[in-house]
């Protein structure tokens, strides 16, 4: 007599929104803020996941759950599970509902995100897009914890969970107020040392870069103030504070406007990557696949 196969399936939608939602959040209570459930619904949830699979796929720490092997392991295909759930539920509700989440690094997220993303929403409109404009180290955070679709960042990287493809080229230049002193001279690395300097905080891939270039070159360096974002540091620099350093795409607009001025140097020239990020167990979804396909297309990288 034939056995009947029970292929009814143990695990739900709901059950894995909260598990990756645990794993963002690192508690059942953030859990249930990010989702709007309630603490209790989301506890229920995850422990009838983890009785339907056999196994924790957190290690408990005080308050604190904390992923563990298990949660590693099924982490990416309860994101994509989600993620074409989501784009199959889009198909007979409002169109493009599920928005394109992107983490940036400053530099990029400020000069050369807006256009890609204009341009990508004429093609797709209708369509929403969160980005996160972080430092490099939260952009690698972001798409790491599946937060963020796809990544750009500054300079270089190595991270396990991680794939990280070369998208464009990138020059550092050192730049001061319009009418500093010294603007029409090549400066000698002697003369460098002896200036006040206005750089992007510790952290950042711009700083990284900036540290990366100096340093080697200066037998030292007087770091008046250190700050979060591009446009800080320009408007600080024009207030005459001390010379800057920054991508050339961060100061291009103001050195033709002429409010800042870039300095020639004797320092080799320093070229930085811009580069694109991914999970390398995840599988985009079309409106990111789109996205990713038009940036590499404008770089003429493909």
């Amino acid at each position: 007599m034939n056995q009947k196969i029970d292929r009814r399936l143990k695990l739900t939608l709901s059950q894995l929104e909260v598990f990756a939602a645990v794993a963002r959040g690192g508690s059942t209570r953030a859990a249930a803020d990010e989702i709007s459930r309630s603490q209790s619904a989301a506890s229920n949830a995850l422990g009838e996941l983890e009785a339907a699979l056999g196994v924790r796929l957190f290690d408990r720490v005080g308050r604190k759950l904390i992923i563990n092997e298990n949660g590693r392991a099924l982490l990416p295909r309860a994101v994509s599970v989600l993620e074409e759930a989501a784009q199959t539920e889009a198909l007979f509700s409002a169109p493009h509902a599920t928005p394109l989440r992107l983490a940036s690094s400053y530099t990029v997220g400020e000069y050369l995100l807006p256009q890609l993303i204009a341009q990508w929403k004429a093609k797709h409109p209708g369509s929403h897009v969160l980005i996160q404009i972080v430092n490099t180290h939260d952009v690698v955070d972001a798409v790491a914890s599946f937060s963020a679709d796809v990544g750009f960042i500054e300079g270089s990287l190595t991270h396990p969970g991680l794939k990280v493809r070369h998208w464009r080229s990138d020059q550092m230049v050192i730049f001061a107020a319009k009418g500093h002193p010294v603007f029409r001279r090549k400066l000698s690395p002697r003369q460098l040392a002896k200036a006040s300097w206005v750089l992007r905080e510790p952290g950042s891939g711009t700083r990284e870069a900036t540290d990366r270039w100096l340093l080697p070159h200066l037998p030292e360096m007087q770091v008046e103030l250190e700050l979060g974002s591009n446009e800080a540091v320009k408007r600080a620099v024009a207030a005459g504070i001390g010379l800057g350093c920054l991508s050339r795409l961060a100061v291009h607009e103001a050195i033709e406007q002429g409010w800042l001025v870039e300095l020639p140097t004797a320092l080799p020239e320093m070229k930085r990557a811009l580069s694109i990020v991914l999970h390398r167990n995840r599988k985009l979804g079309a409106g990111a696949q789109s996205f990713l396909d038009d940036c590499l297309d404008s770089a003429d990288l493909r």
